[in-house]
């Protein structure tokens, strides 16, 4: 949990946006940012971003819903999603817990992810249901 780091307030309401403000998210983090990872699997290590958790119930779409695309590979079970006019990836339901989202650290209002210190990464190139028994 973090809640104050660098002179970075996490909010337990927070804003989060895409690059051009099309998609508008409120996250709702009562106990701050959880869960902060970043993924070597073929999307993640592509999209390069910081992420946390979040229940379902914790992100809310405050504008730009139509402007949202959803993008899926392989199983399908995950669901990315992006900013159709400026391609900023905001959030996505896990694959791994399918009760949460991820969502990208960059798009908190001002959060920058690189100052919260150093990020974990998990392994997502041998993610345990893909593999071939």
């Amino acid at each position: 949990m973090i809640k104050n780091v660098g002179g970075t307030e996490i909010k337990p309401k927070h804003r989060a946006s895409c690059h051009c403000g099309a998609v508008v998210l409120e996250l709702h983090l009562p106990e701050g940012i959880v869960d902060r990872r970043r993924c070597d699997c073929s999307i993640c290590r592509r999209k390069g971003a910081v992420v946390a958790s979040i229940p379902l119930s914790g992100i809310r779409i405050l504008q730009g819903e139509s402007a949202l695309k959803l993008y899926q590979f392989n199983t399908k079970t995950e669901k990315h999603y992006f900013c159709s006019h400026c391609g900023i990836y905001t959030h996505h339901r896990r694959r791994s817990n399918p009760d949460q989202y991820g969502y990208n650290l960059g798009c908190l209002d001002g959060v920058n992810p690189f100052d919260l210190g150093p990020v974990p990464t998990n392994d997502g190139v041998n993610y345990p249901a893909d593999r071939k028994v």
